[in-house]
């Protein structure tokens, strides 16, 4: 197992981009407003948003408001973080549902006979969130039960780390033009980027890239870090597990079940990752170069 962990680290992988199409921006002519000066008309940009209704052997099970592209992506990734498949044989096929309303944003995804499926507890939040009412225990148990905490020997520089942003940032295309889409990155333990994928739902941009690396064979990530471009939430630590991503680091902060959640997990969670800067609220021992490099890094104490 641990040769072919090398070999999908070792190869040589062409960073994975929002594809290049207008399918995540429409044109918007807008009122430019600024005091002291007088109003005047422009165009604009605005991140699309629709719904996309997921179906699993002819079942619907999903209505996710997302940008469209990368669907596919996105409902593999949904699937895998939700624990009801684990590798590529699980899916048979992803395709437009061409019964519906709608083909262009309904998929039905076809899944290997072996593969069990309870639609009473799959919706889009099977497990606990902000609004399930289950305490932070019991929902750091419950996801537990499905995905086991993480063992990994990734270490990552804390000059590699405190480059990532500025990488990702360069490559949200569709941001670049409408200010509106959260991103999530996979990077290699040297900083190479791996994938990115964006979206107006910071989950969905998560689910994207992890399920980029579900339906290209590239899964665990037990060797790469997840670099998110909003905050941390416990939602995200948990899609991470599901990919066994050891660490993630986020430009905003960390919920506090987020960080429970990271210690119980073995993940190294960082927040406010900018600059020269970052806050490590668990698995510090994964940074290396932490008192040598001339950076500012906080290391808050766990909470008693």
């Amino acid at each position: 197992m641990r040769a072919s962990r090398s070999k999908r680290l070792t190869r040589e992988i062409k960073p994975a981009l929002p594809e290049p199409t207008a399918s995540g921006a429409v044109p918007a002519d807008v009122v430019h407003c600024c005091l002291g000066a007088k109003p005047r008309r422009q165009a604009d940009a605005l991140a699309r948003e629709e719904p996309l209704e997921i179906r699993v052997r002819g079942r619907s099970v999903a209505v996710i408001m997302r940008t469209p592209g990368e669907d596919r992506e996105l409902a593999a990734g949904f699937l895998l973080t939700e624990g009801i498949i684990k590798k590529p044989g699980d899916i048979v096929e992803i395709a437009p549902c061409l019964e519906g309303e709608a083909p262009e944003n309904t998929l039905n995804v076809f899944l290997a006979p072996a593969v069990a499926v309870d639609f009473d507890q799959l919706t889009r939040h099977v497990f606990a969130s902000s609004s399930c009412g289950l305490c932070g225990k019991a929902s750091i148990e419950a996801v537990h039960q499905h995905f086991p905490p993480i063992e990994s020997n990734l270490t990552v520089s804390a000059r590699t780390l405190s480059g990532l942003p500025p990488r990702m940032r360069a490559a949200q295309v569709t941001f670049a033009s409408t200010g509106g889409l959260h991103a999530a990155a996979l990077f290699d333990a040297r900083g190479k980027l791996i994938a990115l994928r964006e979206d107006v739902g910071r989950h969905n941009a998560v689910d994207k890239v992890l399920g980029y690396g579900l339906l290209e064979g590239l899964l665990p990530f037990d060797v790469h870090l997840l670099l998110v471009s909003g905050r941390a939430s416990f939602e995200i630590m948990q899609k991470a597990l599901a990919a066994r991503v050891p660490l993630v680091a986020a430009v905003s902060a960390p919920s506090s079940l987020a960080v429970d959640f990271a210690r119980e997990s073995g993940q190294t969670l960082v927040g406010f990752l900018r600059g020269r800067a970052m806050n490590v609220y668990c698995g510090a021992e994964r940074i290396t170069g932490r008192k040598t490099e001339n950076l500012h890094l906080t290391v808050p104490r766990p909470s008693s």
